[in-house]
């Protein structure tokens, strides 16, 4: 099994859409605050080489990402701007996940032995929305699947009863994860232009 911490992000492209008929008003959206999320999985290994092994490790994993909106203001001359914070909006992700990886190890020295790992991870997201919910006063509606690639390193300690494996990675995903859904605040999801997701993780396998 595996047990890890992740991070999760945003790659946002905004749009730059005025929110008014003035054309020099308009949103800013960013991730502020990265908070860590847990991840849970079980790992199943197929070793068809010497350094070489093939690595499935389906679990799940909770985290959140707080969008900040800033409402820009832009001169007349246009060289100049002027932002004002404007509302965070809270959005949480509980995925079901499906890594498969290709894992490929240095020659051990004593009892470490490094490796570096990477290959693809279908995610899918079970917080994900098919409509928009007034309580949570979140304007900005996600896909629920998409596919990640990844890639990382890590270390394999072999201990008396059981191999212990610390392994960093970057995930990122490839679709444009903005879902194209009516709010009843459009300016939020109109300020971006695309979103991707990314998350980086520090896992800890016990093998």
């Amino acid at each position: 099994f595996s047990l890890g911490m992740n991070l999760m992000d945003f790659d946002i492209t905004p749009s730059r859409t005025p929110i008014t008929s003035d054309p020099q008003k308009y949103l800013l959206p960013e991730v502020s605050i990265l908070n860590p999320g847990i991840n849970i999985q079980v790992v199943t290994n197929f070793r068809p080489a010497r350094y070489f092994d093939l690595r499935f490790l389906p679990g799940v994993s909770f985290g959140q990402r707080n969008l900040r909106y800033y409402t820009i203001l832009k001169s007349p001359a246009g060289d100049t701007y002027d932002a004002t914070y404007d509302e965070t909006q809270r959005i949480e992700s509980s995925f079901l996940e499906f890594p498969l990886l290709l894992k490929y190890k240095g020659d051990r020295l004593n009892n470490v032995r490094p490796y570096i790992i990477g290959g693809l991870n279908y995610r899918y997201d079970l917080a994900g929305k098919k409509e928009f919910d007034e309580d949570k006063g979140v304007h900005i509606m996600l896909k629920r699947s998409d596919l990640y690639y990844e890639a990382g390193a890590g270390l394999d300690f072999y201990l008396p009863y059981f191999k212990l494996s610390v392994e960093i990675k970057t995930s990122r995903g490839i679709r444009d994860i903005k879902a194209n859904m009516l709010t009843p605040l459009p300016q939020y999801a109109n300020a971006i232009e695309k979103m991707q997701s990314r998350i980086w993780v520090i896992a800890f396998h016990f093998e």
